[in-house]
């Protein structure tokens, strides 16, 4: 008995048709490679994270670490040397005091760290505001309120001053008389600040000097020529009265009010 063909080919078709479709192997398969790469990528980033902690641990671990072996890290990673800190204070001038001078060497240890941290806002600050013709500022030992300026082999005293004063009255105003030139400018708070350029010397160089009252302090900031090669104060009294006017440098000024750096303005009585 012979099988009818065609009946088979449609019973196959019947079947074929009620099951359902086949998977998609290759997209599983492309997925699964997918996974398997990102699994594999992220160890990857894992072990050269713990590499480079290896590696700064070990700089930190190791001190120096500017000479060949101070280099390598402890997973023999190279570890940079970390730059310097631009912002470290500088060292200050040293000047001899006269007879019956007293220096801040003088002062108990916690004072003069106090004055010597005052000093040092007060050269960053001035540092930037005063114009660069005047050079590098750096304080001095010998009082907190004496600093100095050098460029191209010249050096100018500069004076910052708060000191109480305790009268409360305020300062006289500028007179234009043998010389000297006057400026002014008001504060926001309507503190009236007077500036001036004079000659000093024999009048053969000038000096430059801002000065206001505020709170129960006399404020002068004064910037004073270089004496051996007869050269004026580079600098402006406008100039002085911009300084004056920076938040920066009146924030040191309420500062030194509120916490005085200076003794108390003594007046002498004639007669």
């Amino acid at each position: 008995m012979g099988i009818d063909e065609d009946l088979v080919r449609d019973a196959m078709e019947r079947t074929t048709t009620d099951l359902p479709p086949l998977p998609d192997l290759a997209g599983a398969a492309r997925a699964q490679g997918r996974r398997r790469k990102a699994r594999a990528r992220a160890a990857m980033g894992g072990a050269v994270l713990a590499v480079a902690a290896l590696g700064v641990a070990g700089g930190l671990a190791l001190p120096g670490g500017g000479g060949a072996d101070g280099a390598q890290g402890a997973a023999g990673v190279g570890v940079a040397a970390a730059p310097p800190d631009a912002a470290k204070p500088q060292p200050p001038v040293h000047l001899e005091p006269t007879p019956g001078e007293t220096p801040m060497s003088a002062l108990p240890p916690a004072e003069r760290a106090r004055q010597e941290n005052f000093q040092n806002q007060a050269v960053g600050v001035l540092q930037g505001l005063l114009p660069e013709a005047l050079g590098t500022l750096q304080r001095t030992d010998l009082h907190v309120y004496l600093y100095q300026a050098a460029k191209d082999g010249k050096t100018f005293t500069v004076v910052f001053s708060v000191r109480p004063s305790g009268s409360g009255a305020a300062d006289k105003p500028c007179l234009e008389i043998k010389g000297q030139t006057c400026a002014k400018a008001t504060l926001p708070d309507g503190t009236e600040v007077h500036a001036a350029t004079a000659p000093v010397n024999s009048g053969t160089v000038t000096e430059s000097r801002v000065f206001f009252h505020y709170g129960n302090s006399d404020v002068r900031l004064t910037v004073n020529p270089h004496d051996a090669s007869n050269t004026s104060a580079p600098v402006t009294k406008e100039q002085l009265l911009e300084v004056a006017k920076a938040p920066a440098f009146l924030d040191l000024v309420k500062d030194a009010d509120r916490q005085p750096v200076q003794e108390k303005q003594k007046t002498v009585p004639l007669g």
